[in-house]
């Protein structure tokens, strides 16, 4: 099956957003050795109305109003990775469960089924798989004229825990698990989540692009222009701050660490640093976001990185990119005890269970940085690659045929 069929994505992320996705990452791998088809998720008429004036929507709008140049290969993806993009979607998640919000839907299926026919007809796509990245708000089920040699589900954090989303989201998650053949899990807590809707259910942890992040630790990059003035030690996160983050912990890291620079860069999703008052603290940035090719040269110049996650029920259930990241730079990672997958790599990061632990652990972290260290952490990063996921995927969608 892998070195002939297709693979058509369905992904919650698009390519070109702010920050790397786990279906990206993927799709380009994938792409090494066959045609990939990345269907973006789709906007809504109501993101169109609020998103028109920007560069995205504008890049997209002949295929969001009418449904032409909805293929494209964008110069900066691999040759082999073709960018799909629906056209406008109705907005239905305000609807409440009902016969309303389920015609709605089946609208929704209906656009998506007719760029996937033609995609299929014009690409002359035979043999494929179809996966569908944490979206299981489209096609949960394929009509029979879709016959992919198999059909994948990946979970990627607890759908019930986030309340804009479980609004519909758990039931359709459940309902998507046990329609597809395959649903894979990026943490061990969605595996025991996820395992009682179907059989095939199998652990699928995310990877990071380790070359990307190697040069940290083994080129001189330039300094960045934010941190050229900066003659502090700099404790660094990179990612999105948003629901996750853990306000009371960094707003004590500003504060304890004063002699430091608590420095972010990636998107603000939320107000919350405001109302902690990190956003007027002498010693705190935020730098906004970067793509992935920048980051390597700011992490160059962190003394250390944080992961400072609260502890909830959704955090338990998350793997985060970014710890394989820090190590592939060969940095100094201290990160709140939020799971099990998080727990696993305490022998190289400071896993700590307490605010006071986690204030203390910074200074040990960055007195005891060596070359050993650097070299042990960038050792495990390397067996965390995307090529290596990709090898653990067809080792489960090559095993016997799922059970009904």
């Amino acid at each position: 099956m892998t070195s002939r069929c297709d693979i058509i994505c369905f992904t919650i992320s698009r390519w070109d957003a702010a920050i790397s996705s786990v279906a990206l990452s993927l799709a380009k791998e994938f792409a090494k050795k066959h045609r990939v088809f990345y269907v973006e998720h789709p906007y809504s008429i109501k993101d169109y109305a609020k998103e028109k004036n920007t560069p995205e929507v504008k890049s997209r709008k002949t295929a969001l109003l009418k449904g032409k140049k909805c293929f494209t290969n964008p110069s900066s993806l691999p040759e082999n990775l073709t960018i799909v993009t629906p056209q406008l979607t109705l907005p239905v998640n305000f609807l409440p469960p009902g016969k309303l919000y389920d015609w709605s839907s089946q609208i929704n299926d209906r656009i998506i089924l007719k760029v996937l026919r033609k995609l299929i007809r014009e690409y002359d796509v035979r043999e494929y798989i179809y996966i569908n990245f944490f979206d299981p708000y489209f096609l949960r089920k394929l009509p029979p004229d879709l016959k992919p040699l198999r059909t994948i589900y990946q979970s990627m954090d607890d759908i019930s825990q986030v309340k804009y989303s479980n609004r519909h989201g758990a039931r359709l998650e459940e309902e998507i698990i046990r329609n597809f053949d395959y649903t894979i899990c990026t943490s061990k807590e969605l595996v025991r989540l996820k395992s009682p809707f179907s059989p095939n259910v199998f652990y699928h942890p995310n990877g990071a692009d380790v070359q990307i992040f190697q040069q940290a630790a083994t080129v001189t990059l330039p300094k960045p222009a934010e941190l050229q003035q900066i003659d502090k030690k700099i404790i660094g996160f990179t990612g999105s701050i948003e629901y996750r983050s853990d306000y009371d912990l960094l707003k004590k890291i500003a504060d304890y660490h004063s002699d430091k620079v608590l420095f972010f860069l990636g998107p603000i999703n939320t107000d919350e640093h405001i109302k902690w008052g990190l956003d007027r603290m002498p010693n705190v940035v935020f730098a906004g976001s970067r793509t992935i090719t920048q980051l390597p040269a700011y992490l160059q110049y962190f003394d250390c990185t944080i992961i400072p996650y609260r502890k909830t029920i959704l955090t338990k259930s998350i793997y985060p990119l970014k710890i394989n990241e820090y190590l592939a730079a060969g940095k100094p990672v201290i990160a709140t005890h939020f799971s099990e997958d998080i727990f696993s790599f305490r022998d190289v990061a400071y896993v700590v269970d307490s605010h006071d632990d986690f204030l203390k652990a910074i200074d040990i972290a960055i007195s005891e940085n060596n070359e050993e260290k650097k070299q042990a952490r960038m050792k495990v990063a390397a067996q965390n690659t995307w090529t290596k996921r990709v090898e653990q995927f067809w080792n489960i969608i090559d095993m016997e045929p799922p059970e009904s």
